[in-house]
């Protein structure tokens, strides 16, 4: 895994030893770089909140490519060493803010450091309360009123068109990765 773009472009992150995590391909990532970029326009001065960042190669994406401020969120042991590692490696360690526990518990403290420009959820595979976690997302307050979420699925899964206030605008697939995106209806942005 390596930096696609930005100030840290060409920088390789460290990733999870074994099979049973699976992170977020170099090819996947850039495809929905240039999504968003094409949604969002720069990512400049945007805050984005990484929920199960794994590697944290989401919200370092974002972070090389001008974000402001991260906020990564995993209970993993082994995530924070290597998210740690990986801000180290890149030099994006002072803009990002990592917390350790579960995504679900951590959601209400989450919005005072919000709300986020960019979401990122890459939840596992087989999570069964997926939609009811975004609705949470949207709940507390942690999406901006004009931001997008991603959320990363197995291509089986099919969430639905609306969850709550969410509205999906774009399913990709990517082999066995689906990416869908969300935004607030009625925020003023388009949505197609």
């Amino acid at each position: 895994m390596r930096i696609i773009s930005g100030t840290a472009k060409g920088r390789k992150l460290v990733g999870f030893s074994g099979k049973n995590i699976r992170p977020t391909s170099d090819r996947v990532r850039e495809a929905v770089f240039s999504s968003l970029f094409s949604q969002l326009g720069s990512f400049t001065d945007k805050s984005v909140l990484d929920l199960f960042a794994g590697t944290g190669a989401m919200a370092i994406e974002a972070l090389s490519r001008g974000a402001q401020k991260a906020v990564l969120v995993d209970q993993g042991r082994q995530s924070e060493e290597l998210i740690g590692k990986n801000l180290a490696t890149t030099g994006l360690a002072e803009r990002a803010d990592f917390r350790r526990g579960r995504v679900n518990a951590l959601l209400p403290n989450l919005a005072a450091s919000g709300p986020f420009d960019l979401i990122f959820i890459d939840p596992p595979y087989a999570d069964p309360e997926i939609a009811a976690l975004l609705q949470d997302v949207y709940r507390f307050g942690l999406l901006q009123s004009d931001g997008i979420m991603c959320v990363e699925t197995s291509e089986k899964v099919e969430l639905p068109a609306e969850i709550g206030d969410l509205a999906r605008f774009e399913r990709r697939r990517y082999g066995a990765t689906a990416i869908s995106y969300f935004r607030i209806q009625g925020s003023g942005a388009d949505l197609p």
